[in-house]
């Protein structure tokens, strides 16, 4: 695929610290209109997502085998899968108008993955079918003993590069796009979608896994205005071990990201914002701020919370410092009876991140609501039968 010189576009503007204490979309509109007002700005934003697509094929255990053991699966069950096409599901449950570009064969795996992003509602016009090969399929393992689960991944052939999509339909999937997401697979054509969207000066959140290699993500994160990851992921990438600091060491890393989340399972997430500010105070450790905040954090609750420092200078264990605010979500405290399967949870809190920046969420709001969605798929097998719908009860306090 032939594209245009890329030069990399200016900084994407940061909001001010009085913007972002004033927070977003407020109204003296009562809840109820405010609400339809935001689904109405939710059906007319536009989200790309570019990356894997599979049929995940999960099959309950009471344990983990052993070496060389024969066990009986539990229940089985044959859904979709793979992080892009998790995490747009899971946007366009909530509201989002989504598009895909992604490949599969033109085998029966690929025909059942393409019919089940059809009825979610996703643009599949891009997508990529390959005459011949095979379609990413994977086996997940889920013991029901510790809560965890194992997967097996056997990648599509042939793999998805830049020149399976010419400039023409490029331009045509880009078009009218609010935001891009990258979950890194096809690390080339990621980067190849990227920097279009880049020269469009469409915003990018880039989800930055562990099992990626530095030269499948270096160049993705340079172009990226939001990153979240998973809590192995910073120190991996910048072998600190404090989670605060190694977040502030990334953006650091990467001045455009406004920024980054690090996602902990059940402990929740934890968020550093950047603002711009030019104030000249002195910083402050962002290791403080961290103990501090886990100090306010309101452990009796059940449901999803939130607290966040002031916005100020902050410093860590590398050289950089930057202005803004650290914040941590906590997550839903599932009972053990209710938590089923926590197969493709990090897609629908990407999903739910997704809506919280199309509509404007302040992250006060969104990281609750990201690990509320988040914490309802939990309660059924596979990444996309738990996902919930706009409509349900359980995410009225956050869409009112």
């Amino acid at each position: 695929m032939s594209l245009i010189r890329y030069l990399p576009s200016p900084y994407l503007p940061l909001p001010s610290a009085a913007a972002r204490r004033r927070g977003f979309l407020q109204s003296a509109a009562p809840p109820g209109a405010r609400a339809a007002a935001v689904h109405v700005l939710a059906a007319n934003r536009v989200v790309l997502g570019c990356g894997l697509v599979t049929l995940d094929y999960l099959a309950t255990v009471d344990a983990y085998p052993r070496p060389d053991d024969k066990i009986r699966s539990g229940e089985l069950q044959i859904s979709g899968g793979g992080n892009a096409g998790n995490a747009l599901t899971g946007a366009a449950r909530l509201g989002l108008n989504t598009r895909l570009i992604s490949k599969v064969a033109n085998d029966e795996i690929g025909g059942t993955v393409l019919s089940e992003l059809e009825e979610a509602g996703i643009d599949v016009s891009h997508l990529i079918i390959s005459d011949g090969g095979n379609t990413t399929f994977v086996y997940v393992i889920i013991d029901k003993k510790t809560k965890t689960r194992t997967c097996i991944i056997t990648s599509g052939y042939p793999p998805m590069v830049p020149c399976d999509i010419s400039m023409s339909n490029l331009s045509a999937a880009l078009q009218d796009v609010n935001l891009l997401y990258l979950d890194g697979y096809s690390h080339e054509m990621a980067l190849s979608v990227g920097k279009q969207a880049d020269l469009m000066k469409i915003p990018i959140l880039v989800d930055a896994e562990p099992e990626r290699t530095k030269t499948e993500l270096e160049h993705l994160l340079d172009l990226s205005s939001y990153i979240v990851c998973s809590g192995k992921f910073p120190e991996k990438w910048t072998s600190i071990s404090c989670i605060p600091s190694a977040l502030l060491e990334i953006l650091v890393q990467y001045p455009r990201a406004r920024f980054v989340i690090a996602t902990l399972g059940e402990n929740g997430c934890m968020m550093l914002e950047r603002i711009e500010d030019d104030s000249g105070i002195d910083a402050v450790d962002i290791g403080n701020v961290a103990e501090s905040l886990r100090l306010k954090v309101h452990k009796d609750d059940n449901l999803p919370t939130c607290v966040s420092s002031k916005f100020m200078r902050l410093s860590g264990r590398g050289h950089g410092t930057i202005h803004g605010r650290l914040l941590i979500g906590t997550a839903e405290k599932i009972p053990a009876p209710e938590l089923v399967d926590t197969t493709g949870c990090g897609d629908a809190f990407i999903g739910a991140v997704l809506y919280g920046l199309c509509t404007e969420m302040a992250p006060e709001k969104m990281l609750p609501f990201a690990c509320q969605v988040a914490g309802i798929k939990c309660r059924a097998i596979g990444a996309r039968t738990g996902l919930p719908w706009r409509s349900d009860a359980r995410l009225s306090k956050y869409l009112a």
